[in-house]
């Protein structure tokens, strides 16, 4: 069992960087592929980046490749999203999930098997 606590979210300018954490509990953590998922009210909640549980392989959506970073510590049981240059289509609930899963990146809401509460991300234009 694992268990995410995301943090790091909130009002932010447009062209603003921000670094969301996840914090996880359990001793699987580290046997675990991480994504990062959003969601909008009235939308379906949709892929951002995904990690490898060694942190050697990526996945990012066309939508933030360029401007997103997604990594882990491991020793720490965290992972992190960094985005850059964020605009107000950025804005939404942002998620951490995750899976345990060896070399894999799924894209997909039914691939993950944990997930966070979610924290908010706002960008002001």
């Amino acid at each position: 069992q694992v268990q995410l606590v995301e943090s790091g979210g909130g009002l932010v300018q447009a062209g603003g960087s921000l670094r969301l954490s996840c914090l996880a509990s359990g001793r699987t953590f580290s046997d675990c592929t991480v994504g990062w998922f959003r969601q909008t009210p009235g939308k379906e909640r949709e892929f951002v980046a995904a990690l490898t549980n060694s942190g050697g392989g990526t996945n990012y959506a066309d939508a933030v490749k360029d401007r997103c970073t997604i990594s882990r510590d491991n020793a720490k049981n965290t992972a992190y999203l960094q985005i850059h240059s964020l605009n107000v289509e950025d804005t939404a609930v942002y998620y951490c999930a995750a899976v345990r899963a060896w070399g894999v990146l799924p894209w997909t809401v039914a691939a993950y098997d944990y997930w966070g509460q979610g924290t908010q991300v706002t960008v002001s234009s």
